[in-house]
């Protein structure tokens, strides 16, 4: 299909495009997508208005983080077939959609969470960052697959589409190596063991 090779190409570009220094990348075992579990926990708080302490705000962040590692590694057996050119069952497009779904719920929670409520010195930065990191990283994938479906809406009308990177491209830059490395430098801090960036203890 030839949206594919778009979505090879863009997937590509980005690769090669997003990151001043590289990210460093976790061995993860490659499940089928019958295999696939979607995560029965992602952050959610309903507190406004609140003092959070160093302990529950540490505990949040793990909690996030883990929700953001689990969900990606149950959104990738589906990434895989459709970059190797192959359409998702029904069933297959039902897992995947709920999965971006709890992405989504994931990052706006953590989001409100940390701007409704008066954090810990010293956490108000890392926390907002550890926000931007993530929610960007998802973003680019929602970027991505909007890119994909507009070019297959153009194909099927007989449209040839020009594909323009600019918007995608342009959330990448909060996304590098760099910004890893300081939040994994501030996890370290504050002792934060967490399943993302394979940083579990």
């Amino acid at each position: 299909m030839r949206w594919i090779s778009c979505c090879f190409l863009i997937s590509v570009i980005l690769c090669g495009c997003s990151q001043n220094e590289p990210i460093e990348d976790t061995e993860v075992e490659i499940l089928s997508t019958q295999d696939v579990e979607i995560p029965d926990n992602i952050f959610t708080s309903e507190k406004q208005n609140k003092n959070i302490n160093e302990e529950e705000v540490n505990l949040s962040i793990k909690t996030y983080l883990d929700s953001y590692e689990e969900l990606t590694i149950a959104s990738s057996p589906f990434l895989d077939v459709l970059y190797e050119g192959e359409d998702l069952s029904e069933n297959e497009l039902e897992k995947f959609e709920k999965i971006n779904k709890l992405t989504k719920e994931n990052d706006e929670n953590f989001s409100n969470y940390i701007l409704k409520n008066t954090l810990p010195e010293g956490y108000q930065v890392e926390t907002k960052r550890i926000s931007q990191y993530i929610t960007t990283s998802n973003e680019i994938l929602y970027g991505l697959d909007e890119t994909l479906t507009n070019i297959t809406e153009d194909l099927n009308e007989g449209i040839i589409p020009e594909i323009n990177l600019g918007t995608i491209k342009s959330n990448t830059e909060a996304v590098n190596g760099r910004e890893q490395k300081k939040i994994e430098d501030f996890l370290d801090e504050k002792d934060i063991s967490t399943k993302a960036f394979g940083r579990e203890k």
